[in-house]
């Protein structure tokens, strides 16, 4: 098996699973006042102050929460409380679906190489009668394609609107500092950048601690932003991951330019190739091919690759993503290659070969 899918899920990293195999060891709850929960307390300390200092924020911002989909629910619910939102079209789910009064939604729409009409952004923040949330990722977690978040960032400080950046797919694969980024709040994932499921953070621009009304209560862990007792193995997982992540940085783009330009000698088309994109990241489309038969055929051939977002309880259909691009006629016949960060030449030579002898064999159907 060749697994080519790390947008969905990177593999577990070994300085995570080293961290993972230590926290486990540790028997106390990190609010507990004794000896082992104090243990606890250190090392989730520990990774909040490491975490909060790769991305340049202060420790008491720091919000952890079991993953992407909670930190950019609480961003959303919680700092766009009262607020009308502009949500980008390309947005993953877990921002366009995380409004709980979607008529205070509206929609910004994409230009044709997947980045952010910064027009129609200025157009619609023109209109202060009130409050706004913008929300706009960093990288699109089907064709990487970049936003230019600095400009959103400026043109949401004119007009007073506060920004939350998705940046689930981005943090690990290329620097992410929240105050360049000029965004209020950063939502991540550990499992996207090799630490374990079941960790995330939402971190905060600011000196101090912000407060951000909870979506859930319970004990007041996390300043009382997201109750719930830590998890601490995952969250040490995070924190060596994301160490090692920006230690030894990994530029993939010459393997997905490799790929890219033998597929398209067999009539695919790489999306959002035109903009700037994530090194590891291709969204393929092979006209008059649907997806789910790639997807059949290469799993077949042994290649662990998907359609798109793998949080779509493993149904295949057409890409939001692609129709926001203008891309209708081939949104349902989109493949997402994602690199992860210990691929090597050889499974993308192996790639290359399979996705060409699908191709031909698809043509002669």
């Amino acid at each position: 098996m060749i697994y080519l899918d790390a947008n969905a899920t990177e593999p577990l990293r070994p300085q995570a699973r080293d961290a993972v195999m230590d926290a486990m060891v540790l028997v106390g709850n990190p609010s507990s006042p004794h000896g082992a929960g104090r243990q606890a307390r250190t090392l989730l300390d520990h990774a909040r102050r490491s975490i909060s200092s790769l991305l340049d924020v202060h420790p008491d911002n720091c919000i952890f929460t079991s993953g992407g989909t909670e930190a950019n629910t609480l961003a959303v619910r919680g700092l766009g409380k009262g607020r009308r939102r502009l949500v980008g079209a390309t947005e993953h789910d877990a921002v366009r679906k995380a409004s709980d009064d979607m008529d205070r939604v509206e929609v910004l729409p994409v230009l044709p190489d997947g980045r952010i009409d910064l027009a129609i952004l200025e157009e619609r923040l023109a209109d202060r009668s009130q409050e706004t949330l913008v929300c706009v990722m960093l990288a699109n977690n089907e064709t990487g394609v970049i936003n230019p978040i600095s400009e959103v960032s400026r043109l949401c400080r004119a007009a007073q609107a506060m920004l939350h950046v998705d940046a689930v797919q981005a943090v690990g694969r290329m620097p992410v500092s929240v105050p360049e980024l000029g965004a209020d709040s950063v939502a991540l994932s550990a499992h996207k950048f090799g630490g374990l499921k079941g960790a995330g953070a939402l971190v905060l621009a600011g000196n101090g601690p912000v407060v951000v009304p909870p979506m859930q209560a319970g004990g007041g862990q996390e300043r009382g932003r997201r109750g719930g007792t830590q998890a601490l193995p995952a969250i040490a997982s995070m924190m060596a991951a994301l160490e090692a992540a920006l230690a030894h940085p990994v530029d993939l783009s010459t393997l997905r330019d490799r790929l890219e330009s033998a597929v398209l000698q067999q009539g695919a088309r790489a999306c959002g190739a035109d903009a700037p994109r994530l090194s590891n990241t291709s969204c393929l489309v092979l006209p008059g091919v649907r997806s789910e038969a790639q997807l059949i055929a290469l799993d077949l051939a042994g290649f662990c690759v998907s359609a798109g977002s793998a949080c779509s309880s493993g149904k295949v259909g057409g890409s939001h993503v692609l129709h926001a691009m203008g891309l209708d006629d081939l949104a349902g016949n989109a493949l997402r290659v994602s690199l992860p960060w210990n691929v090597e030449a050889r499974h993308v030579d192996e790639f290359i070969l399979a996705y060409g002898q699908m191709a031909e064999r698809r043509k002669a159907v």
